[in-house]
């Protein structure tokens, strides 16, 4: 077989002053045959000779019925892929529909790819001086490292343990980093339950937090929003009482702080010997007591404020505390 077949003819006649249906006892000289030239199987080269419409008579729609009836892939041509003024007419009807414009949704820009850096680290304990990720983005606002060890420096002098916290577990709402709970756990916790919605803090700041430490054993992790963690409470915590201690850490725009505080002081994870860390933003009023427990402490740093809650015999050893300290002085 030959590289290259002879070009192959199209036999079909038309006469192209009148439409296809026109009948076939027109006189020679109205007679004329548009030049169809096929190459062979091995390409897909056609040469069209014809005049436009006003010469010929045929439209476009009847030229793309003749082609596509040999083989031509109509489709594929530029010169049939574009809309004639009365289909970019029809496409426009179609996007009025009741009298109203419909416009196609809007294209939303790309997120551009979450990062993190290691600005944190754990202050105290037994892994003090570890590097911690976070977020470059606002999404997450870790709790600073001075509010953090005024903390943990009240906590540990009103349980009657200066050097480490009581052993205990502790709850960390809002964690986002985890750098409150996992301070716990360095400093003498004996597990940490954290609450994040947020999946991509979870899986690649938060864990990888506990993994750097070695505090993977000690937590427990729920992926939710608070608020469905405190309606859900025997299902993700079971009937395990009280926590020793909670730290709630929330983004202050976003949440109602009389609403938390509810929710935090009828839930079952609030004992009489419970204490908790509160951080809150300027012009906030928070109570003085919420559920049994009595307000210890009231710091500011800043435009962040701290609140601390514990049981009372706390309150009363703290006073017992800086009376001592004072007369040492």
């Amino acid at each position: 077989m030959s590289a290259l077949s002879p070009p192959t003819h199209s036999p079909l006649l038309l006469n192209t002053k009148t439409n296809l249906s026109s009948s076939s006892s027109s006189s020679p000289s109205s007679l004329f045959l548009p030049l169809l030239t096929f190459t062979s199987k091995r390409s897909s080269l056609l040469t069209i000779f014809s005049s436009n419409k006003s010469e010929n008579g045929l439209a476009s729609e009847e030229k793309k019925i003749l082609l596509e009836k040999y083989g031509y892939d109509v489709d594929a041509d530029d010169s049939f892929s574009q809309s004639s003024p009365k289909s970019k007419r029809k496409k426009d009807q179609q996007k009025t529909r009741g009298g109203k414009q419909v416009q196609d949704p809007p294209v939303e820009p790309k997120q551009p790819p979450r990062t993190t850096h290691k600005l944190l680290q754990v202050i105290g304990g037994t892994v003090r001086r570890t590097k911690l990720l976070s977020p470059n983005s606002m999404d997450v606002r870790p709790m600073m490292e001075v509010v953090k060890g005024a903390a943990f420096d009240i906590l540990q002098a009103a349980g009657g343990s200066p050097a480490t916290l009581r052993p205990g577990r502790w709850l960390d709402l809002y964690s986002g980093t985890g750098s409150v709970g996992i301070e716990a756990l360095s400093r003498g916790c004996s597990e940490v339950h954290f609450v994040e919605m947020d999946p991509w803090v979870v899986s690649d700041v938060l864990r990888p937090n506990l993994e750097v430490t070695g505090f993977v054993d000690e937590s427990v992790i729920h992926t939710v929003r608070v608020e469905k963690f405190f309606e859900r409470a025997e299902q993700f915590v079971g009937n395990s009482g009280a926590f020793d201690y909670i730290s709630v850490t929330p983004p202050y725009e976003v949440v109602d702080y009389a609403v938390l505080m509810r929710l935090i002081s009828e839930s079952p994870f609030l004992g009489e010997d419970t204490f908790m860390v509160v951080e809150y933003p300027l012009k906030t009023d928070m109570l003085e007591s919420c559920g049994d427990l009595v307000k210890i402490t009231d710091r500011r740093f800043g435009r962040t404020l701290l609140a601390i809650y514990g049981p009372t015999w706390a309150q009363k050893k703290k006073k017992s505390n800086t009376h001592k300290t004072q007369q040492v002085k």
